[in-house]
């Protein structure tokens, strides 16, 4: 996003308030100051302008890499090799003090409206939240500030972390100003009333299942907070008149898959609450098609456990078929939940403004199961050359915080179901979720994945985490801060496996009459033909899954892996920080 010379100005008056408060009394009142910089609403927007860069980049919202998407890579919190920092960028506070300065500062606060005060009070306050949720997902307790800090301030310079309980009640106070103050008008580059209550729905969500099931930590008001997410989702889905779009108009026809591929997020605002604009004539763009197609990029692939976990195209389960396991991937991949189509490449998958039909290229894939989400036409396949339009928000997240919040609680209904999952469901045209029928049969495939959900609703709960990890793949990692919240990070430790190959041979992936890739024992054949792997790399030689990372030992402790350690430096200047358990 550009900044207008305007709010350059406002960014650089915060440096100002380093100095001594006897100078900061005898400014000129005919020069624009800290004290009476906020004196129109023109001076507003130009400052909290400069808040929106403070949303994820677009490499942090599709480059997940915790179960869903396997990469030649493994992130050190995946392999359990994090160690405690000596800095982190992580453990950074200059966001929240331009936050701060703006609700404390003078002329802000005494500005003529009211009403337009409020407003972009609710604006800084929504951005409050956001910063604070994330230090709370990292680092649990953290030290809340409301002021802007000085560097005489030495008590609050000092000040120990707060306890989360603290710091979760003040983000949902900062969301629930917002959500009465912000505008309803909707828009996808601006923050509204509407993005307010999806957050706080995200929020107490996550709080919620995290309360409930992190019982070592012993924090209260589990199933209040997973109440106040059912009642912000509801609240959205019966009031802000967003829907899930099922239009056939976009670059594929496919509305699941074009609700990504679409380029600019106007065409897909009956659903994205909120967007991160990118633009070719504005030399603004990111590198999702080149990171999806390039050998260079880490060669990502959807995990195996996770296209096991979508159903088949009448809404039974594709595990519970005989011989699943040793299924080749033409024959894995017919009659299934037509989102697995629109998420890689499947036979008969053709690129958007294009005929030619396209197998997987292990050349840009680890596991086989080659990306294709937020995908669009072949021009943007450059290093840094995708500007597509990055949701943030949309609406079938708030569906799914709805039907979750509602199933954790014990008091979901089939109308609940109705009124969430099944919309999600009906734009792919499969058959809805029944509450009694997943009750009375929990899935074993998901129930060994999720060890701690136990009681009468284990089967809707096991049901629900199948559809949000299927729905959601890719987008704003939201799989990491689930296994987080559910306490369920050994799944971070099972091997990530690709496709299934019975033994050498070469392999027609999509029945078009080409080799897409061999198998070999022994020595490697001459470089010619299809992409080469060696049976050694399978989970057995005779024939097996393709293995990744097969040279790295997974590890996740559960007394400490759950939250981040803080840095020594931060430690070392405030000796009141404590650190996480174990760290």
């Amino acid at each position: 996003m550009k900044l207008s010379s305007k709010l350059i100005i406002a960014a650089s008056l915060i440096s100002f308030t380093n100095c001594s408060k006897d100078y900061l009394e005898r400014y000129p009142t005919d020069q624009v100051t800290p004290q009476n910089f906020f004196s129109s609403e023109s001076a507003f927007i130009s400052y909290t302008n400069g808040f929106y860069p403070q949303f994820p980049d677009a490499a942090a919202i599709y480059g997940e890499s915790v179960d869903n998407i396997v990469k030649s890579t493994v992130n050190a919190e995946v392999s359990g090799t994090r160690i405690v920092p000596t800095t982190d960028t992580k453990w950074g506070w200059a966001d929240l003090r331009s936050i701060n300065f703006l609700l404390n500062n003078p002329s802000a606060i005494n500005y003529k409206d009211a009403a337009v005060r409020d407003r972009y009070f609710g604006l800084a306050r929504f951005f409050r939240a956001q910063f604070y949720f994330e230090k709370v997902r990292l680092y649990g307790d953290v030290p809340w500030y409301s002021i802007v800090l000085e560097n005489t301030d030495l008590d609050n310079l000092m000040k120990p972390r707060d306890f989360r309980v603290l710091i979760i009640d003040s983000v949902l106070a900062d969301l629930d100003f917002a959500i009465a103050h912000l505008p309803a008008t909707k828009s996808v580059e601006r923050v509204t009333k509407w993005t307010a209550l999806a957050l706080k729905s995200r929020v107490a969500l996550y709080e919620g299942t995290w309360r409930k099931y992190h019982t070592e930590f012993a924090l209260p008001g589990a199933d209040r907070l997973l109440t106040l997410a059912a009642e912000a989702a509801k609240t959205f889905i019966e009031e802000s008149g967003y829907t899930i779009y099922n239009k056939t108009t976009g670059p594929s026809g496919k509305p699941y898959q074009d609700l990504f591929a679409t380029i600019n997020a106007d065409g897909v605002a009956d659903e994205v609450i909120l967007a991160r604009r990118y633009s070719n004539e504005q030399a603004l763009r990111h590198g999702l098609q080149f990171y999806i197609t390039s050998r260079t990029q880490g060669k990502p692939g959807l995990e195996k456990s996770l296209v096991n976990s979508y159903l088949m195209a009448d809404g039974s389960r594709f595990t519970d078929i005989p011989g699943y396991q040793t299924m080749q991937f033409y024959d894995e991949v017919q009659n299934r939940d037509p989102r697995l189509a629109q998420t890689i490449r499947t036979p008969g998958y053709t690129r958007i403004g294009q005929t030619a039909s396209l197998a997987p290229d292990f050349e840009s894939t680890m596991t086989g199961y080659q990306p294709i989400k937020w995908m669009n036409n072949v021009s943007m396949d450059g290093n840094s050359q995708s500007y597509h339009d990055m949701v943030l928000f949309r609406a079938g997240e708030v569906l799914l915080n709805y039907a979750e919040a509602k199933a954790e609680l014990g008091t979901i209904t089939q109308s609940d179901i109705d009124m969430s999952v099944k919309k999600l469901r009906d734009r792919v045209n499969m058959p809805n979720l029944n509450l009694a029928a997943a009750n009375a049969n929990p899935d074993p495939y998901l129930a060994n994945m999720y060890k701690n959900v136990i009681g009468d609703n284990k089967g809707v709960i096991l049901e629900i985490r199948r559809e949000r990890r299927i729905e959601l793949v890719m987008e704003n990692n939201q799989r990491w801060d689930d296994i987080m919240r559910w306490k369920e990070g050994h799944l971070l430790t099972r091997p990530f496996l690709g496709m299934y190959f019975p033994g050498a041979g070469k392999y027609d992936l999509n029945r078009d009459g080409k080799v897409d890739v061999e198998i070999y024992d022994g020595a490697k054949p001459p470089a010619t033909g299809p992409y080469q792997i060696a049976s050694s790399e399978l989970t057995q030689s005779t024939g097996g899954y393709i293995l990744t990372n097969r040279n790295i030992t997974k590890t996740f402790r559960e007394d400490r892996d759950y939250l981040w350690p803080l840095p020594i430096e931060d430690r070392e200047l405030n000796e009141n920080l404590t650190q996480n358990p174990n760290w």
